[in-house]
């Protein structure tokens, strides 16, 4: 099978087919962990001093994320790609980048690819002499995930269906970064399919069967979609994730409340195989870059599948 891959990737291009055509549905997607651990490393650095929504730290870490949309030739969906939060009583910005799709008719359509890269800033009590909570679980490994999802579409440039690449602020504010955005897109009319968030990815669930779990995993068919877009089981459902409501807790939530589209969130925090949420040890040292860089790859052929459907097969149930 990969031989025939292959073949076919070298056909294509030497009948002059252009780079858009060679698919993750035709070649393996491998995004590397020496690049997940240079935007993970950075994002979780003591310089940023956990990224409080509204610090110099976080400031630091936005001017970080748009460069890398810049780099990667990704245009700002508004006029610039801050996107100025209207209910936080300091400047804050979520990072908003845009790769309109390639179908004259599904272009139309929206999906949106996110994770916060705020965190709460410096505890009050230090832990071995540390306040300084880098939130590297909490959510750089989610902003990076995105980051790379993001490079791999600017390459590709076959999503048919346009695409928003958000990072989102004041999220340990109550959601209020996403809250906003989602507001606006809503009054704006915009026409969207799904909304997908990564949130804490860093390290291995136990072995579960499942590659990382599905919040809200019965609201749609968005589990049962990916497993048959993946041709086996990526994603299942976490009993523990229903008891403490993580469908609510995450930056998917106001989504699924203003636009009533399917909206979720993945992630591999089982509470029971990390131990430091919220906490200083929550640090780039205890992250695992090869299984994140894992998860990315396994993750992004499915989003491209769900992005590129002829319709829109991914559904709440029960409508």
């Amino acid at each position: 099978m990969r031989i025939y891959s292959y073949l076919l990737v070298f056909l294509l291009v030497a009948c002059g087919a252009p780079k858009s055509s060679i698919t993750a549905e035709n070649a393996k997607v491998e995004v590397s962990s020496a690049d997940v651990s240079k935007t993970l490393k950075f994002l979780t650095s003591d310089d940023l001093q956990g990224r409080d929504t509204g610090s110099e730290g976080i400031e630091t870490a936005a001017v970080y994320l748009e460069n890398i949309l810049k780099e990667n030739g990704i245009k700002p969906y508004f006029k610039t790609y801050r996107d100025t939060l209207s209910n936080f009583s300091k400047p804050a910005y979520n990072v908003v980048g845009f790769i309109e799709g390639t179908d004259p008719k599904l272009k139309n359509e929206f999906v949106i690819i996110g994770a916060h890269y705020d965190h709460i800033g410096l505890a009050q009590n230090a832990v071995d002499g540390d306040n300084i909570v880098n939130g590297a679980n909490d959510n750089a490994t989610g902003t990076t995930a995105v980051t790379e999802v993001a490079k791999y579409f600017s390459k590709i440039k076959n999503n048919k269906r346009s695409l928003l690449f958000v990072f989102f602020s004041a999220e340990e504010k109550g959601l209020l970064g996403s809250k906003h955005l989602a507001k606006k897109l809503k009054d704006q009319n915009m026409n969207l399919y799904f909304m997908f968030n990564f949130e804490m990815i860093g390290v291995p669930m136990k072995d579960r069967g499942m590659d990382f779990y599905l919040t809200g995993f019965g609201k749609s068919n968005m589990a049962v979609k990916m497993n048959e877009y993946a041709g086996e089981k990526l994603v299942g459902y976490l009993p523990v994730e229903t008891q403490y409501m993580l469908f609510r807790a995450s930056d998917n939530y106001p989504f699924f409340t203003e636009f009533e589209v399917p909206a979720q969130t993945v992630s591999t925090f089982d509470f029971e195989n990390f131990d430091y949420y919220h906490h200083p040890k929550d640090e780039f040292e205890l992250m695992d870059t090869n299984h994140m860089a894992k998860v990315i790859s396994k993750t992004i052929p499915v989003l491209e599948k769900m992005i590129n459907a002829p319709t829109k097969e991914i559904q709440l149930n029960g409508k």
